[in-house]
């Protein structure tokens, strides 16, 4: 059996916990941060750093919506929509990389994609940015050509890396060693994109990692 083939045997409630863990990892830290911050608030003894909890608190519970308004579209079924607004994608995606050290640049021209774009755009940006521990830009480009919409996200920077969990996802491969938290946003986005009729790949050369992606329409 290939490795491609061993992965497709996971199941699905396999899969939907290694994501409901990973999305659980990215918000405990600023749920734990806003908690630190109203013990300080109720502490008699630690008045004095008042503005300080206030200003921890107010950032954590910042970056917690925005991460959970984040994973609504990117991992969930996001209500009933099917179409979303592009500048209501970058506003999601902006959310996240507001609380990264990489930059942002969002240059998608096609003005409303579908369901499996969205979420492919989404979670292939995110990574992007994980993918520039140091610092960089990740540049976000998408334009339909007839029948499919083609997507490169384009990550810059020194020290950009990609962890070999989240190659092996993308192509569909089941996890050696790593984290389940990066290899199943990868594996997820290979299942998404290949049900949709699409393809996903990748190349990584010296202070650049890059995503790309086709889907129909």
């Amino acid at each position: 059996m290939t490795e491609t083939a061993a992965a497709t045997t996971l199941r699905p409630a396999e899969i939907a916990a290694y994501l409901a863990a990973r999305m659980c990892h990215d918000f405990i830290s600023p749920a734990s941060a806003i908690t630190s911050g109203l013990d300080l608030l109720d502490d008699p003894s630690a008045q004095d750093m008042r503005e300080e909890a206030m200003g921890l608190i107010v950032t954590s519970a910042r970056k917690l919506t925005d991460l959970l308004s984040f994973c609504r579209v990117a991992f969930g079924a996001s209500a009933s929509a099917e179409t979303f607004d592009v500048r209501d994608l970058e506003k999601l995606a902006g959310g996240v990389f507001a609380h990264m050290r990489a930059e942002l640049a969002w240059a998608v021209d096609t003005p409303a994609v579908d369901k499996p774009v969205a979420r492919t755009l989404l979670n292939l940006t995110q990574m992007a940015g994980a993918a520039l521990p140091t610092g960089g830009v990740a540049k976000v480009r998408a334009v339909q050509e007839g029948a499919s919409v083609a997507i490169a996200v384009e990550a810059t920077g020194p020290r950009a890396r990609l962890r070999p969990e989240v190659l092996a996802g993308l192509q569909g491969q089941p996890l050696g060693e790593g984290l389940h938290g990066h290899w199943v946003q990868a594996y997820y986005v290979h299942l998404f994109v290949t049900d949709a009729g699409g393809r996903v790949f990748t190349d990584v050369s010296e202070e650049r990692v890059v995503f790309a992606a086709t889907l129909p329409v």
